[in-house]
């Protein structure tokens, strides 16, 4: 599905059945270099089993047009304007990494618009190493594998995947590449006003860490959990690119929270 978006085209994936705003609805939003094919399964399942999804290429990236946002902050009258042209109402929230932090900055204009809040692999601030950001303005491939390399568990570096015949290191890797990774890392660097929102969050909140995670460590995300005061859910052995790397476990424990509301 395609809408306008401030002049700008707007990719957004929708599990493969067509948008109903009738049915409650669930947004995926990726992290750095990331697009719609980070919630590949999810959106599938979600939009078969009584709901509708929206998976959007932020602006910049991928299929979507525009500039990419150079602070989180941005993020926030963009987001309602999407859901707007979607003509989606009251929305369920799942961020992964930056797309969480995204979420954040969502939550403190438009709190009203949120029915959940889920955290995927992420921390209320993402502190990131200046010589990747330097790597991504020289070489976003580079960059990329870098974040390849630091992003998935010591399965998926054994060749591990959860879809035969495809890898998801490569997946990502590709993606990454072609998209705006030095604005994306800016940007969650700069992002200062994660705890503060966090611990101000009423809606219902879920956590789904994962253990050997990198980028953004389990403690970062505990940490996170117990300012929203919700549960974390931890998914062993696996790295920073859960959706990806997990895709039916990031399922289940995200099945579980939604389901249960």
């Amino acid at each position: 599905m395609e809408v306008q978006v401030s002049g700008a085209p707007v990719y957004t994936a929708t599990g493969g059945k067509d948008f109903d705003p009738s049915l409650p609805t669930v947004l995926f939003l990726h992290g750095s270099g990331g697009d719609h094919r980070t919630w590949a399964l999810q959106t599938r399942y979600f939009a078969y089993h009584g709901y509708s999804v929206l998976a959007p290429d932020l602006p910049g990236h991928s299929l979507s047009g525009g500039e990419a946002f150079t602070t989180i902050e941005q993020s926030s009258p963009w987001l309602a304007q999407f859901l707007d042209a979607c003509g989606a109402g009251k929305i369920h929230i799942v961020g992964h990494s930056q797309g969480f932090l995204t979420a954040l900055a969502f939550a403190k204009d438009n709190a009203e618009r949120i029915v959940s809040l889920t955290a995927i692999g992420t921390a209320a601030a993402i502190p990131v190493n200046q010589a990747l950001i330097d790597t991504a303005k020289e070489s976003t491939t580079k960059a990329a594998d870098m974040m390849v390399n630091w992003g998935f568990g010591p399965a998926a570096h054994m060749g591990i995947s959860s879809v035969p015949g495809m890898q998801p290191l490569g997946i990502c890797r590709a993606i990454m590449s072609a998209n705006p990774l030095a604005a994306d890392l800016q940007a969650c660097a700069d992002f200062t006003r994660g705890a503060e929102i966090s611990k101000s969050l009423t809606m219902p909140r879920h956590c789904i860490l994962a253990s050997a995670d990198k980028m953004t460590p389990m403690k970062s995300g505990l940490k996170l959990a117990a300012d929203m005061q919700c549960r974390a859910v931890i998914l062993e052995n696996y790295g920073h690119m859960l959706p990806l790397e997990a895709p039916k476990p990031t399922l289940l424990a995200l099945r579980a929270f939604l389901e249960s509301l």
